[in-house]
């Protein structure tokens, strides 16, 4: 996010300032308060607090955002390796821990932006949540179909979904609104030339891959941490609709991919994913020019390949949508021994947003309804009454003791698998600052350049048709943005605005957004660098894309 914090208003900026609900100036909101620039975030964080918790309780009773769906349930088979070597280097998670393993999955596919009765074939990220039913407990693992998001701090999620929300007032989805906010924050664009691409719009669920977008944690036996990230690759291929393959999906149903994963497993067509796993060393890796936690970035697979670990497959349908999809509830948080969270900022604060969304969205006890229950582990808690609780967890021998320290028959705490103390150690002032590495142009370009060309092509209609509808301003910086991606790009999208390097070249950069040289180099020959060289470079999310026609 560009970071304008502290800065005091531009000339002439007579805008009201920006308060919480106690009357309380907001100085930055840009940018969590951390320990040092990459993390982690301190727990007194209350503008977030206060921020998040108001936004997870903006809609009763639909969830604010994934409210379209559709659950599935199956298995996952490990292959007992990440690649050639055994998994036990790396975790000591049960469901990766030997070859042929299986656990029981739940899978919730679904859309974003609009609400339970809107369109499946509209432009909008979708969501790939798994929940693990494994014999530690539940783990999900929550990602999206696009390997990367729109912002890499959370502290900005309520206002990017505000921006692709309807408007407030006239409650009409609205480009102006929506490429204001892109336009202002040039961490999106690698995640727009993949939404407003063919990427944007799976033909169905059964050909779309999933990403857990964050960076997470293995922790071995010994207590050594390693970075990852998911990658979830559908063995049906991939394919994918155009804006105009789209609107013809739309006028014959609303609901096709959901029918069309329903209507596969019922006749035996069982849908299968292989997860692969990206690896890292757990450091801040100085040596690359992003930060490994930045979630608007992906991990160049020539550098960092994706290796499998296991498959999915999908097997059986809900009994009832209501009580196994509607309830179906799943959390960042949730994870198991062997998985555990890095310094992400993204991650930190849906991890805080998930679980506290569900416990308003279903209740204080939505994790004793049946598709939320760890069915394969023993549940003992101290937890007791709340809203709609039909039934008292496990407990100790005395009935009595619903409290922990006892020697009179409570529960106890568990031992650690290894030592508490892992990774690196942590040395920071606490500050409210952006990560150093931004460089938000240079993936997005190289992106852009590995699309097939009828990708590219959708892609230019698509800015073209929305930036159309938007004022002048916005308009113009979106091409200086789009030029400052990749010369192409940008010099298509303008000529379809009659807008040329010549007329935003008098735009400065925003203010205090962090210019790479290389960068501050294109911009010196705004429209006149010629192509990025992606000579033997992978990107995690540039697989082969079949268009689907309708």
């Amino acid at each position: 996010m560009t970071d304008v914090s502290s800065k005091g208003p531009q000339p002439g900026d007579e805008r009201p300032v920006l308060t919480n609900r106690q009357g309380h100036p907001v100085h930055d909101n840009q940018n969590q308060r951390t320990v040092g620039a990459r993390g982690p975030a301190t727990l007194e964080n209350y503008q977030f607090l206060e921020k998040i918790s108001h936004f997870d309780r903006e809609r009763i009773p639909e969830r604010v955002v994934h409210a379209r769906g559709v659950t599935a349930f199956g298995y996952f088979e490990a292959s007992g390796y990440l690649g050639e070597e055994p998994i036990s280097r790396y975790t000591r998670a049960v469901p990766f821990s030997e070859p042929g393993k299986r656990t029981d999955v739940a899978v919730r596919f679904s859309t974003v932006i609009g609400g339970r009765d809107s369109s499946e074939s509209a432009r909008d990220p979708r969501g790939f949540a798994v929940k693990f039913y494994t014999e530690r407990g539940n783990w999900d693992l929550v990602g999206n179909d696009l390997a990367v998001f729109f912002i890499r701090d959370a502290i900005k999620f309520p206002d990017v979904i505000h921006a692709l929300k309807p408007d407030p007032v006239t409650f009409r989805q609205e480009p102006n609104r929506i490429l204001d906010f892109m336009s202002q924050t040039p961490e999106c664009m690698h995640m727009l030339v993949n939404l407003f691409s063919p990427r944007g719009i799976p033909s169905d669920y059964r050909h779309m891959q999933g990403f857990g977008v964050n960076t997470y944690k293995w922790v071995n036996q010994r207590g050594e941490t390693h970075l990852v990230k998911y990658h979830w690759m559908p063995r049906q291929g991939v394919r994918s609709m155009t804006e105009e393959d789209a609107a013809v999906m739309q006028g014959r149903d609303l609901g096709h991919a959901t029918k069309d994963l329903q209507n596969a497993i019922d006749r035996g067509d069982f849908p299968e994913w292989d997860l692969l796993v990206q690896i890292m060393t757990d450091d801040e890796h100085p040596e690359l020019d992003f930060d490994p936690l930045d979630d608007t970035k992906v991990w160049p697979e020539d550098r960092f390949p994706a290796l499998p670990v296991g498959r999915m497959v999908l097997n059986r349908n809900v009994d009832n949508f209501f009580a196994e999809n509607e309830q179906i509830s799943f959390g960042t948080g949730v994870l198991i021994d062997g998985l555990d969270f890095s310094d992400d900022k993204m991650l930190v604060g849906r991890t805080f947003s998930y679980s506290d969304t569900q416990r308003y969205r279903v209740g204080p006890n939505y994790l004793q309804l049946p598709v939320n229950q760890a069915k394969n582990a023993a549940v003992h808690t101290n937890q007791r009454d709340g809203l709609m609780t039909y039934h008292v967890d496990g407990q100790g021998e005395n009935p009595h003791v619903n409290y922990e320290p006892s020697i009179t028959g409570g529960l106890r705490e568990a031992e650690y698998p290894t030592q508490d103390e892992q990774g690196p150690m942590i040395s920071g002032r606490v500050t409210r600052t952006r990560i150093p590495r931004t460089n938000d142009y240079k993936q997005a370009g190289q992106r852009y350049l590995l699309m097939e060309q009828w990708e590219r092509d959708d892609l230019v209609r698509n800015f073209t048709t929305l930036l159309a509808q938007c004022d002048r301003p916005i308009q113009d910086r979106m091409v200086w943005h789009l030029l400052m991606v990749e010369d192409d790009l940008g010099l298509r999208v303008g000529a379809g605005l009659g807008i040329g390097p010549e007329d935003v070249l008098h735009l400065e950069p925003l203010a205090s957004q962090d210019l790479t040289d290389e960068d501050r180099e294109r911009l010196s020959k705004l429209g006149k660098n010629g192509p990025r060289d992606v000579t033997g470079l992978k990107m995690t999310h540039c697989v082969p894309n079949e268009r689907f026609i309708p």
